[in-house]
């Protein structure tokens, strides 16, 4: 086992290792998200506006599919990454045993309930007569790779928890490669449409899963997955779900936003403007994942050094993903609000009604996208720390507490533009609370580090 890849964590300079960290992060969330973006671009491109539609009708049950491997994934790297700072490696372990064995149980139990929920869960999602065949034919072969995507996406993570960030982007780089390279083949050269995309994704999501399985049977991990390990602690599954819990609602929420966003813009506006959210969708998903980079570079870092009492180096390592997540927002948010006709043709170039829904759409959307860095930082810090409480309390605020109400209520008024201003409303709102945890949060973590210098 190599424990002093880990060890670094606790030595070495913060904005150095936070750099090591971010550019395979970053890499890796970034070809994550591109699964998505490639499907939306080669069926909006190869099958029609329609097909698009009906894929962002799918996009909730996805998100649901990828909840539970956050719940376990992210669960058992946080875990793993503050028992490392304690120099418990063996606990370590376990939590990846468990969590493997977690992973499995879970893949079988979404394919089971998913077949049998799946149409009524289309139709509330917002599938119609003329969406609901393509959906169901993505669908189908989505579901049957389930296993895969919350091994593969799981496990992932737990790889860069350990301290092994070049690993975890290298896996992500070669499925999502793979995913592109199959997507037009099978929709274009073998004519499979939707369906084609669809096998393209899991069998890129089966490579994921036998690549990282190997990573932790090989040398090149500071873990090793053990067959003794595998034997169920309750204590630790406990432990896993706990932190697990606030990434999980937030899909679960994403999930019902996502639902909620389909059915409203079916009622004030049509088919075609749910097409325009799943492409709005999909370019925040890659704004919001690269802020996700920060917090998945810092995310180890903090986590060994709390669990070590290094609290100088956590505070140092929150402060920069700060200031990183924020910058990225603005920049992000000024070439949004610049060319968004582009980002719309490069999904569909031949509906004039889309392209106008989009255009408008996703320059309303972003409009408080500068925020988002600072609330994405802030609220994952809790988790980080294994505070499971505040992170799930920040994490439901925006999605579910505030923004639901906003897309119940606003649409009422303004129609449409209601439901594109639903979500910058809900930031703004969401980051003032975020705030005031911020400010305690400092305050205790001050605390923490006198109370350890006077040791």
């Amino acid at each position: 086992m190599d424990k002093g890849r880990s060890i670094e964590l606790g030595e070495k300079n913060i904005t150095g290792l936070i750099w090591k960290f971010f550019w395979p992060a970053f890499i890796g969330v970034s070809v994550n998200a591109l699964y998505n973006i490639v499907d939306r671009i080669f069926i909006g491109r190869g099958v029609g506006a329609l097909a698009l539609s009906g894929l962002s009708v799918v996009f909730p049950i996805m998100i649901l599919v990828a909840a539970f491997g956050m719940l376990i994934g992210i669960g058992a790297g946080v875990r793993i990454s503050i028992n490392m700072g304690k120099k418990e490696f063996n606990v370590a372990e376990r939590v990846l045993g468990n969590g493997f064995v977690l992973m499995i149980i879970v893949g079988i139990f979404v394919t089971v309930i998913g077949f049998i929920v799946k149409t009524p869960m289309l139709r509330s999602f917002g599938a119609n007569d003329q969406t609901i065949g393509y959906a169901q034919d993505y669908l189908n072969i989505i579901l049957l790779g389930s296993v895969f995507q919350v091994v593969g996406f799981s496990m992932n993570n737990i790889i860069r928890s350990e301290g092994s960030p070049r690993n975890a982007m290298f896996s992500m780089i070669v499925c999502a490669g793979v995913n592109v390279v199959l997507n037009p083949i099978f929709i274009f050269g073998l004519g499979m449409g939707v369906k084609g995309s669809a096998l393209a994704t899991v069998i890129s999501q089966f490579i994921l899963m036998f690549w990282v399985i190997s990573h932790f049977l090989s040398k090149r991990s500071v873990l090793r997955l053990r067959l003794e390990n595998m034997k169920l602690d309750w204590s630790i599954i406990w432990q896993i779900v706990t932190i697990g819990m606030a990434p999980f609602a937030m899909q679960i929420a994403g999930s019902l936003v996502q639902a909620t966003y389909n059915t409203q813009l079916i009622r004030y506006g049509e088919d075609v403007a749910v097409g325009a959210m799943g492409i709005v969708n999909s370019v925040v998903i890659l704004i919001v994942m690269a802020i996700v980079s920060i917090n998945m570079a810092i995310q180890p870092i903090i986590g060994y050094n709390f669990g070590a009492g290094n609290y100088g180096r956590v505070r140092q390592a929150w402060n920069i993903g700060i200031k990183a997540g924020t910058i990225i927002a603005i920049i992000a948010f000024i070439l949004v609000e610049l060319f968004p006709g582009s980002i719309i043709h490069l999904f569909n170039h031949d509906d004039p009604q889309l392209y106008a829904i989009g255009v408008k759409g996703i320059r309303i959307f972003v409009l408080m996208l500068p925020l988002v860095g600072f609330q994405v930082i802030c609220s994952n810090y809790f988790q980080s720390i294994g505070n499971a409480k505040i992170s799930l309390f920040l994490t439901l605020l925006r999605q579910v507490i505030v923004l639901l109400p906003l897309l119940t209520i606003l649409p009422m008024y303004w129609g449409i533009t209601g439901i594109w201003m639903a979500s910058p409303i809900s930031d703004f709102i969401a980051t003032c609370v975020v705030f005031i945890f911020f400010r305690i949060e400092r305050m205790k973590l001050h605390q923490l580090e006198m109370d350890f210098r006077l040791q």
